[in-house]
């Protein structure tokens, strides 16, 4: 019986040492252990950072103060200051223009005294002989001097651009009676300004109205020159990837010949003037 006893006694010693030094080796794995293992491990996602805006697409509209314009213009961050371009906006420029330049002295007005003839008279401008349009292309820049680069912040900008000139000049033309012969016949034509229809182009009596933006586009003549401008941006948009600006500046162009506009009037081969306009558009 003793020596009984003593095998199972000496079974159990044996198999607990046996347990300890598997436990000591790392062969038995607690059970919240290996639960903790079998789990599987949520990855933390990755924050990408923005790129940052390197292009400017934008148009708009400017008021003259001999006309009109309607422009277009693309900018991109000068290199080297990509990393700074969602605070500055330093860009270089390129812009196309259209506009129409007036002669301080037109004046649009009807011919009242027409009521003889069975026309109704219609707005013209007396003593116009030409209309002058241009078309610009401009290479340039837009460089921050003042503003904070906050989020709704207003931002000032310096500006200038300088490149080439197409003039345009289209002859004006009214539909008027002409005289024919000393006695007292009239032809109804449409006539422009030249020695042989003098004395009806300028004779308001005998004017009827303008005849129509279209009337001469056949007939242009391009006079080609240079021009620049410069001027203040003032950038309001709320939001970076926005463009919503107001513009302020001067404009000069030089052109290869005199651009007659107005007849009597002293034609000269420049033009000079300021301008405010509105820009909208976006950046990427």
């Amino acid at each position: 019986m003793r020596l009984l006893l003593g095998g199972i006694g000496w079974v159990l010693l044996t198999g607990m040492a046996i347990a300890a030094d598997a436990q000591q080796s790392g062969s038995v794995v607690p059970v919240a252990v290996q639960d903790t293992l079998r789990r599987p491990q949520v990855r933390k996602p990755l924050v990408k950072k923005p790129k940052p805006l390197r292009t400017e697409l934008s148009g708009g509209l400017r008021l003259n103060t001999n006309g009109w314009s309607l422009f277009a213009e693309k900018g991109w961050v000068k290199e080297g200051e990509e990393r700074e371009s969602d605070l500055f906006y330093n860009l270089k420029t390129v812009q196309i223009e259209f506009s129409e330049v007036k002669h301080p002295k037109e004046m649009k007005q009807t011919n009242e005294g027409q009521g003889m003839y069975s026309d109704k008279p219609r707005p013209f401008i007396y003593g116009k002989i030409n209309n002058f349009y241009t078309l610009n292309l401009g290479y340039g820049f837009r460089r921050m001097i003042a503003g904070k680069p906050e989020r709704g912040a207003v931002s000032v900008h310096w500006f200038g651009t300088g490149g080439l000139s197409l003039g345009m000049l289209k002859p004006y033309y009214v539909d008027a009676y002409v005289p024919q012969d000393n006695g007292g016949r009239f032809e109804r034509r449409q006539i422009k300004y030249e020695d042989s229809s003098n004395g009806a182009f300028l004779n308001e009596r005998l004017v009827i109205g303008g005849a129509g933006i279209t009337k001469g586009l056949n007939e242009i003549k391009f006079v080609p020159g240079l021009q620049a401008k410069t001027g203040l941006h003032f950038d309001f948009a709320s939001g970076k990837k926005t463009v919503m600006a107001i513009e302020i500046g001067i404009h000069a162009a030089y052109y290869t010949q005199k651009i007659e506009i107005m007849a009597d009037q002293k034609a000269f081969p420049y033009n000079l003037n300021a301008f405010a306009g509105i820009q909208f558009g976006k950046r990427w």
